[in-house]
């Protein structure tokens, strides 16, 4: 791999780039006395130059006070000092957006998917009782289309704006001997902090506690090769569905929502002793993770309406109702765990997410 000189805060280097040595024989270079260079084998620096210079604006509008280099330094800074916090503990996680991109690329619609990934890391920290500080992308593609990229980024600088954290770093590669024409990935890791004793761990969770669910906007980021190996056998992206109320390719595309507004006012009342971020695994899968021995969950299956998004795999697939849960969040994007006599109050709070009681948690 080779870098350009670059940025870091925001986005790293400008770019990290293929040798690409493997797509250009030496004998083909020989026999046609060819002058090679890093276009000819792939890789255009003048278009990296120009994301950069585009992007720049957009990234500096999601620092604050904390951010202390700005674009052109090979590594982000942040001030760490929380004086509000007695014992400031980090928090991170990693993700991606999976084959959500396909439909994506398929529908040329680039705008979204950096929201997506952006709020479902938002989602995995808060979890833990986390709010966000600031976040960092990988962003690669075998042909750098900038128009493209600009709007992934702008997306990603949308989210970050949304839930309070600042975009202080990231990659981007062109590879193009590893991605296919018009292809791109997508991943990213965001940092937050959480008071210690305030940490949301489900250590306290015990027999009774109730299970109140927030309603998400589709399928999240999640199950999306099962989806569309069912669905696009049958529709069209662009196609109508009345049950839907929409296009097959915008109900795919449907953000993964950010629970953070919601549920922050919950953390600072103490009023949650567990959450669940509902991605692969599906809302039974992702509730045990944090379900202490000896507890188990009685999920209440018919007490939400499930999207009919998911009632379209479901029949189109064959798709058993095992499987369906398994893999979806069918409608459910995020479990909060809350002691009964702070049931009613969490409801009436989370009213705005369409909350509702979607089971309890029993002894095994």
């Amino acid at each position: 791999m080779v870098a350009s000189a670059g940025i870091v805060s925001p986005f790293g280097k400008s770019e990290k780039r293929s040798s690409s040595s493997e797509a250009v024989s030496l004998h083909h270079i020989t026999a046609q006395s060819a002058t090679m260079d890093y276009s000819t084998a792939g890789v255009n620096i003048a278009a990296g130059d120009e994301l950069v210079a585009r992007i720049k604006p957009l990234v500096r509008s999601t620092f604050d006070r904390r951010v202390l280099a700005d674009v052109g330094h090979f590594g982000a800074l942040y001030d760490a000092r929380f004086d509000e916090l007695r014992h400031p503990v980090l928090v991170s996680s990693t993700d991606g957006v999976g084959t959500k991109l396909k439909i994506a690329i398929a529908m040329n619609v680039h705008s979204t998917i950096g929201r997506d990934l952006v709020n479902h890391c938002v989602n995995d920290i808060l979890a833990c009782g986390a709010r966000p500080l600031f976040f960092l992308d990988y962003f690669a593609t075998g042909k750098l289309d900038v128009a493209v990229a600009e709007q992934v980024i702008a997306g990603l600088v949308a989210a970050c704006r949304e839930n309070g954290c600042a975009l202080i770093g990231g990659e981007t590669a062109e590879l193009p001997s590893l991605y296919a024409e018009g292809d791109y990935d997508l991943a990213g890791t965001i940092v937050g902090v959480v008071e210690k004793d305030a940490i949301v761990d489900g250590r306290s969770i015990a027999a009774g506690d109730v299970l109140i669910g927030l309603r998400s906007s589709g399928l999240h980021t999640n199950g999306y090769s099962l989806a569309r190996a069912v669905l696009l056998k049958q529709y069209q992206l662009d196609e109508f569905i009345p049950e839907l109320d929409a296009t097959l390719g915008s109900a795919l595309l449907e953000i993964h929502r950010s629970y953070l507004r919601s549920v922050q006012p919950l953390l600072e009342k103490k009023l949650l002793v567990g959450i669940a971020h509902i991605t692969g695994g599906g809302i039974e899968g992702n509730t045990r993770r944090i379900l202490p021995k000896g507890l188990a969950l009685d999920i209440a299956w018919g007490e939400w309406e499930v999207p009919p998004i998911f009632r379209l795999i479901e029949r189109c697939g064959n798709v058993s109702t095992d499987e369906m849960r398994r893999v979806f969040n069918l409608g459910i994007g995020m479990v909060l765990v809350v002691r009964p006599e702070h049931a009613q109050t969490v409801l009436a709070l989370t009213a705005d997410e369409q909350s509702c009681v979607i089971g309890r948690v029993v002894s095994e």
